[in-house]
């Protein structure tokens, strides 16, 4: 039997759905089941519970979330023209499961579209590429990706591109190249939020200083909680407030907790010092299922988002301040991009 509170907060969250910033469920089935998205379609069956993933429909629902980006992961060992395709055929993966599944998902590129779908029953499917190095260092391929309904890019994965550093390598541009700068220009000028997960302190702060629009960490915690160098250091959260951006809490146990296995209330503790360091209205969630293979201890797939929000209730969260942190402050956020656009 669920807790009142249990309950109190699923209520709250079919009121104020989860939109939830990264996803890997679409690289978890191209590992699965191939690259082509027809093949990938006609293997699994969202409806039906899927034990070996965090992901499934029914557990969408149950977990309260109303939008996902699903990200469309290219790893760093891709490179050229081998990155540009993985993270096409990925793309495509996306849409074809919102093909198969009409009922339960549509496509959203904007925050009127979130809520459209979000109104009409579904989970709006917003798209996230995950690494600078999928454009193949051309502006060409970025807008391609935009055009194809790609909202955010992370400017770069767990190794330094031509043009920005990694939080995980070693430093060769200092932050952000010319061209660097060049691009979190064009993201601006179309629209597409700047996602500053993966990237090493100089570049977060060099993009920042360059970004005309609100950034976004799609799944970063607080290094000041846990010191990861994934994690967002305290300088970078307390300019989320002058930016207007949201870093987006994210679950992954070695991000959030030097202990084995990782708690509930490690996330929360990263939720509380990134609102009380950012603000109320700069955080967000970004779970990384299907990204990972470990999960904190009650939330170990997506239907167990109601669990955290328990937790934030039973320590005098109000509705408001939770829904904020549910969903409310990145479509703020990507209304604030798509206004900026050119």
């Amino acid at each position: 039997m669920e807790s009142a509170e249990f309950e109190r907060a699923s209520t709250l969250l079919r009121a104020a759905p989860v939109v939830d910033g990264h996803n890997d469920l679409a690289w978890a089935l191209r590992n699965r089941l191939g690259p082509d998205a027809r093949t990938v379609v006609a293997g699994i069956d969202l409806t039906a519970p899927q034990p070996e993933l965090h992901t499934d429909l029914g557990r969408l629902r149950a977990g309260g979330v109303g939008a996902q980006f699903w990200s469309v992961y290219v790893p760093c060992e891709l490179a050229g023209h081998a990155a540009v395709t993985a993270v096409l055929e990925q793309i495509e993966i996306v849409y074809a499961l919102v093909d198969r599944y009409p009922e339960q998902l549509r496509i959203a590129r904007t925050a009127d579209e979130v809520e459209a779908a979000i109104a009409a029953g579904r989970v709006a499917s917003l798209i996230g590429a995950e690494g600078g190095h999928s454009i193949a260092g051309s502006l060409g391929v970025l807008r391609a990706l935009h055009r194809l309904g790609v909202r955010y890019m992370t400017l770069t994965h767990n190794k330094n591109v031509p043009w920005a550093d990694s939080a995980t390598d070693e430093p060769a541009a200092g932050g952000l190249t010319g061209f660097g700068r060049a691009v979190v220009a064009e993201m601006n000028r179309l629209g597409m939020l700047v996602d500053l997960s993966h990237v090493a302190p100089a570049t977060m702060r060099d993009a920042l200083d360059t970004s005309s629009a609100p950034v976004i960490f799609s799944h970063s915690s607080c290094r000041a909680v846990h010191d990861h160098p994934r994690n967002v250091p305290d300088d970078v959260l307390s300019r989320l407030a002058d930016n207007g951006g949201v870093c987006m809490v994210t679950f992954v146990p070695k991000f959030v907790s030097a202990q084995s296995p990782a708690t509930v209330a490690d996330v929360v503790a990263h939720v509380e010092h990134a609102r009380e360091v950012a603000g109320i209205d700069h955080i967000g969630l970004g779970g990384d299922y299907d990204g990972v293979g470990e999960l904190p201890n009650g939330l170990e797939d997506v239907s167990r988002y109601p669990v955290l929000f328990e937790a934030l209730l039973d320590r005098g969260w109000t509705d408001e301040e939770c829904a904020k942190l549910a969903g409310r402050n990145i479509l703020r956020v990507l209304r604030a991009a798509e206004r900026s656009a050119a």
